[in-house]
């Protein structure tokens, strides 16, 4: 499963200055200890990028491709579509990623055009401006609108990771496993199967600290059994990564051998 490590964000206390004052040592100890985790994405965010979000985003994909390796893949999330190709042409090393689109059809012919300019993988959340989704089928029509879109814009379908929409457990409890429904739906929809990626941590947002691992790994499991294929998740936090670790062992994507779990199980 790809983790897309999700701390580097304009919005944090701790890292959001540095990255607005251009100090590029805490972004890079971030990165590196995102990538230590078990994150093979970081997303970079700037939120609506509307002060300075050009510059900004170009300073931030090279301050963090300084010391990343090669194949690790950023993922560009803001709403600003200009701060997103400042960022999208300097990426030199892995093949970026655009984190997000949505089902409307003025935002999508908006970012798949760049997404195809860029040779770009790109988030699309299966939502319109209309509202939330009320329910699996909903999501399954937006989704449909979004691979149409893609296909019209010369963006493989390979490249569409498809985003259900998880909304948290306290105002939402129901919806829940309409998401789980809706990833195994998914895979449906194309073949080979469609990617699918969540926010996990919308699901325990609202709820008390001490239950977002808890929550956070129950609730990527029952994911990963339905087939989702990435997380924006947090790559510390090592309850997580242990679970991503063996739920892969256990769909049979790794091979099973006690040192690939004790690497990480030591610092849980």
């Amino acid at each position: 499963m790809l983790i897309i490590a999700e701390k580097i964000n304009i919005m944090s206390k701790t890292i959001g200055p540095a990255m607005r004052e251009r100090n590029a040592k805490p972004v890079q100890e971030l990165a590196l200890a995102e990538v230590a985790g078990g994150a093979r994405a970081l997303d970079l965010n700037l939120g609506p990028g509307t002060k300075d979000g050009p510059a900004m985003m170009e300073w931030l994909v090279k301050t963090v491709e300084e010391v990343v390796e090669d194949s690790i893949q950023l993922c560009l999330d803001t709403k600003n579509i200009e701060a997103m190709e400042a960022g999208l042409k300097v990426v030199t090393k892995h093949k970026p990623m655009i984190n997000s689109t949505n089902a409307d059809i003025e935002v999508l012919d908006k970012y798949m055009p760049v997404a195809a300019m860029y040779d770009a993988d790109i988030i699309a959340l299966a939502m319109t401006s209309a509202g939330i989704p009320r329910d699996c089928n909903e999501r399954l029509e937006n989704a449909a609108m979004i691979m149409a879109k893609a296909m019209e814009h010369g963006v493989g379908l390979e490249r569409i990771y498809l985003d259900p929409l998880v909304l948290p457990i306290g105002v939402a409890q129901q919806d829940a496993m309409e998401v789980v429904e809706t990833i195994r739906q998914f895979q449906m929809l194309n073949d080979p199967p469609m990617k699918s990626v969540v926010g996990l941590s919308n699901i325990y947002n609202g709820t008390p600290k001490e239950l977002h691992s808890r929550m956070g790994f129950t609730f990527l499991a029952m994911l990963a059994a339905a087939g989702l294929t990435a997380a924006i998740a947090d790559s510390l936090d090592a309850k997580l990564m242990a679970v991503v670790k063996t739920v892969e062992v256990l769909k049979n994507e790794m091979l099973y051998a006690a040192s690939y779990l004790d690497d990480i199980l030591v610092r849980v």
